[in-house]
C-alpha cells in the first residue's frame, strides 16, 4: 500500500495542473469568503451566522477539489497510463484507495490554508461591517467550540466532496461526464430546490443532497431551525462519498482498463 500511495503522490505533484488546481481551491475559497464578509452588514442581515458567511467560500472552492479528483483519474484513462498503473498495483482496490489517501492529504493541506485564510478574513472584515460584541458577536476565534467545529468540518467537507469527485470519475472513467455528473448533483440538484414551490421537496433536498447538507456543519447560530444538524449533515455528505467510491470499485474489478 505504501508503495502505491508513493506512486500516486509522485504522479500528483508532478503534473503542474495539480499545484494550480490546489492553489485554486485556496484562491477561490478565500476571495469569495472575504467578498461574502465584505458585502454583508448588519443591522440589515443580523441574523446571519458570522462563521457561516466567513466561510462561504467554500462552496466555490470545492470547484477545485472537484477538478483535482477527477484529474487523478480521469487524466490517466486519456493518456492511457491507466494501464500502466494498473500493471504496477495489480490489486485495483489498492490503487483506488492510493488514490483517495493522495486526493484526501492534498485537499486536507489545502483546504485547511482556505478554511484559516477565510476566518482570518472574517475576522478583519465582520467587525466593520456591524457585527461587532455591542450586537451580541465575538470577534471570530478558533477557541469559540462552534467556530472550530465550523473550520474543521468545513476541511472535511471538501476531503468529502474530493472523494465523492474520485468515486464518481472512477465509474464514468471520462473528464467531462464525471465533472458535469458531479456538478449537476452539488450544485444543479440545490438550485431546484430554491426555485421549487413545493415547502416538502425543498427540505428534502435541503436535507438529502450533499451540498446543502455537507455545510450544515459550518453553521453556529440558530441550528435547531435547521433542515439538518451540523455534523447528521456532513454524515449525508459521507454516504454520498461512501456510495460514489463503492461504485466506482466495482466498476474498476468488473471493467477492463
Amino acid at each position: 500500500m505504501s508503495e502505491a500511495v508513493r506512486a500516486e503522490w509522485t504522479k500528483l505533484r508532478t503534473v503542474a495542473s495539480s499545484a494550480w488546481l490546489l492553489l485554486a481551491i485556496v484562491a477561490l475559497t478565500v476571495l469569495a469568503s472575504g467578498i461574502t464578509s465584505d458585502v454583508v452588514k448588519c443591522p440589515a442581515s443580523c441574523s446571519a451566522d458570522p462563521v457561516r458567511l466567513s466561510l462561504a467560500g467554500v462552496m466555490l472552492g470545492q470547484l477545485g477539489v472537484i477538478g483535482l479528483a477527477v484529474l487523478v483519474v480521469t487524466g490517466e484513462y486519456s493518456t492511457g497510463m491507466i494501464t500502466v498503473t494498473l500493471t504496477a498495483t495489480p490489486r485495483r482496490s489498492v490503487m483506488l484507495a492510493a488514490k483517495a489517501a493522495v486526493v484526501a492529504a492534498a485537499v486536507v493541506a489545502a483546504g485547511t490554508v482556505a478554511v484559516l485564510g477565510s476566518l482570518l478574513a472574517g475576522r478583519l472584515l465582520l467587525p466593520g461591517n456591524g457585527f461587532t460584541a455591542r450586537r451580541g458577536f465575538a470577534a471570530l476565534s478558533l477557541l469559540h467550540g462552534g467556530t472550530l467545529r465550523a473550520a474543521a468540518g468545513s476541511v472535511l467537507y471538501l476531503v468529502l466532496i474530493g472523494l465523492f469527485s474520485l468515486g464518481a470519475a472512477t465509474t464514468l472513467r471520462d473528464s467531462a461526464a464525471a465533472t458535469a455528473v458531479v456538478l449537476g448533483i452539488v450544485y444543479g440538484i440545490p438550485l431546484i430546490g430554491d426555485v421549487t414551490l413545493s415547502r416538502v421537496w425543498q427540505h428534502r433536498i435541503e436535507r438529502w443532497t450533499p451540498m446543502d447538507a455537507g455545510l450544515a456543519i459550518q453553521a453556529t447560530r440558530n441550528v435547531g431551525t435547521m433542515p439538518i444538524g451540523p455534523w447528521p449533515g456532513l454524515g449525508v455528505l459521507a454516504l454520498w462519498g461512501a456510495a460514489a467510491m463503492l461504485a466506482g470499485w466495482l466498476v474498476l474489478r468488473l471493467r477492463d482498463a
